[in-house]
């Protein structure tokens, strides 16, 4: 099973590498497969790559989905 994540693109490099940032964690990825990224804007990425942009409010959703199944799986857990 493969997971790609939302991230905002906080800082571009001149080697087509970008650092991103998820939840306080800044992270470098290739902008290899990705035309047109800019400082903002919110890319999907796995392994390192980001796979292309996502629209700002499909990324803050998708992120607060994550965060209300990682609370779930929390509270679970504590209750098991």
């Amino acid at each position: 099973m493969c997971l790609a994540i939302p991230a905002k693109v906080v800082h571009l490099r001149d080697d087509g590498l970008a650092d991103v940032e998820l939840e306080g964690v800044v992270k470098e990825v290739s902008l290899d497969l990705v035309d047109g990224v800019g400082v903002g804007d919110f890319v999907i990425v796995h392994v390192g790559y980001a796979l292309a942009k996502l629209d700002p409010v499909e990324a803050e959703k998708t992120l607060k989905l994550f965060a209300e199944m990682g609370e779930a799986a929390l509270q679970q857990g504590a209750a098991q």
